[in-house]
C-alpha cells in the first residue's frame, strides 16, 4: 500500500513538472523569478510623465525584456515603471474590468477597496501539492459578488491590517526563510491591490515565484502590468456562460473578459497556468463542459488543471434553488469523465 501511494505521489510531481516548468525551475534555483527579470531592464522616464508617454516606455521596456536585455542594477528598471503606472491609475481606477474610475486616493472602488488591507497571510499547506507550503496573502475586498462565496467575511467587506511595501517585503523574506515555495496573492481579490503588489515586489530580495491567485478579472491595462511579474496565473474559471456570471457574481460580459484574459496571459513572459474549475451542482453541461473545452482547444492538453469538488452552499446559496446543495456522486463521476473526454493529461480531479 505504501509502495502504491509513493507511486502516485511521484506520478503526481511528475504531471506538475510537465505542466509548469519554469515555475519548478525558480524553485530549483536554475531560473529567477519574473520580477527579478524586470528589476533588470533599464527604462529612462519621469515621473511627472503623463500616462500616454508611460504606457510608451512600458512597451520599450518589455520589449527589452523578452529579447533579454538585462542590467545589473538599473538606476531605472521596468518593474519600477510598472509600479508607477499602477499608482497613478488608482486616480481613475481601471484596474479591473468593471473600471469603475473611482479616485482610490479619496473613495473605495466598487471592488470596497481604498488603502490595500491584508485580511490574513500564513503559510499555506492547503493548496495544490506542488504549492505547498505557499506564503498566502489575503487581501479584503472583491470585484465580484458571489453569492457562494466562502471568504465572504473578507471578500465583501473592508478588514484586515494595513502594512507599508517594505513591511509586507520583509514578510515575504521572512516567509521565505520558513520554507515558502511561492507568495500566493490572493483575496478577495489581488487585482484591485495590484499597484501595493507591484510596489511591494520592487523591495523583495529573495528569489520566491509570484502566484497570481485571481478570478481573471483584470482589465488589458493591468494584465499589461502583470506580463514579466506573474510567474505562475492560479486563475479561476468559473462559469461557462455570461447568465450564470452575472446571476451569481454580479459579473458583466464574463465569459469574453476572463478567455481574453488567459489568452493575454498565455502570451506573457515566461508565465504558467494552474486554473481552478469548482465543478458547481446542476452546472455541468452549461458550464464544466464549455470551460474544459475551451482550455483544451485554446490552452493546450497539458496545462495544469484543478477540477475542484469542494463546493458548499455557503454565504447566501440558500436563497438560491439549485445551488443550494453539495455535488452529487453522479456530479462527481460526470466532471472527472469529462476531463478525460477533453484530453487534459495533467488535471487534478477531486
Amino acid at each position: 500500500m505504501i509502495m502504491w501511494f509513493r507511486r502516485v505521489e511521484l506520478d503526481e510531481i511528475k504531471r506538475a513538472k510537465d505542466a509548469l516548468p519554469h515555475y519548478f525551475s525558480i524553485l530549483s534555483g536554475e531560473e529567477k523569478p519574473n520580477f527579478f527579470y524586470s528589476k533588470q531592464v533599464e527604462v529612462n522616464f519621469g515621473e511627472d510623465e503623463d500616462l500616454e508617454s508611460l504606457w510608451k516606455t512600458h512597451e520599450e521596456g518589455m520589449e527589452k525584456l523578452r529579447e533579454n536585455d538585462l542590467k545589473e542594477n538599473p538606476e531605472k528598471s521596468l518593474l519600477d515603471l510598472k509600479s508607477l503606472i499602477a499608482h497613478r491609475m488608482l486616480e481613475s481606477c481601471e484596474l479591473c474590468e468593471f473600471k469603475c474610475h473611482a479616485n482610490r486616493f479619496e473613495e473605495i472602488g466598487y471592488c470596497r477597496v481604498k488603502e490595500s488591507l491584508v485580511a490574513s497571510d500564513f503559510l499555506h499547506i492547503g493548496e495544490e501539492p506542488e504549492l505547498v507550503p505557499s506564503y498566502t496573502v489575503f487581501f479584503s475586498g472583491c470585484n465580484f459578488r458571489c453569492v457562494f462565496c466562502q471568504n465572504w467575511d473578507i471578500s465583501q467587506y473592508r478588514v484586515g491590517l494595513r502594512y507599508s511595501p517594505k513591511e509586507m517585503a520583509v514578510k515575504i523574506a521572512v516567509a521565505y526563510a520558513e520554507g515558502a515555495k511561492n507568495v500566493n496573492f490572493v483575496g478577495g481579490e489581488p487585482t484591485p491591490n495590484l499597484p501595493f503588489i507591484l510596489e511591494t515586489l520592487k523591495y523583495v530580495k529573495v528569489p520566491i515565484p509570484v502566484v497570481w491567485n485571481s478570478n481573471m478579472y483584470m482589465s488589458e491595462k493591468s494584465m499589461k502590468l502583470l506580463d514579466g511579474v506573474v510567474d505562475v496565473y492560479l486563475g479561476d474559471f468559473k462559469w461557462g456562460n455570461d447568465e450564470d456570471a452575472l446571476k451569481y457574481s454580479k459579473a458583466p460580459r464574463y465569459w469574453e473578459t476572463v478567455t481574453r484574459n488567459f489568452l493575454l496571459a498565455k502570451k506573457h513572459y515566461r508565465a504558467e497556468f494552474l486554473i481552478r474549475h469548482l465543478v458547481m451542482p446542476g452546472h455541468l453541461e452549461c458550464c464544466t463542459r464549455p470551460i474544459l473545452e475551451w482550455i483544451s482547444e485554446n490552452l493546450g492538453k497539458n496545462v495544469r488543471v484543478n477540477v475542484m469538488f469542494q463546493y458548499r452552499p455557503e454565504y447566501r446559496a440558500h436563497e438560491y434553488p439549485g445551488i443550494d446543495r453539495r455535488l452529487t456522486n453522479d456530479e462527481m463521476f460526470k466532471a472527472a469523465e469529462l476531463v478525460k473526454e477533453f484530453g487534459l493529461k495533467n488535471a487534478l480531479v477531486g
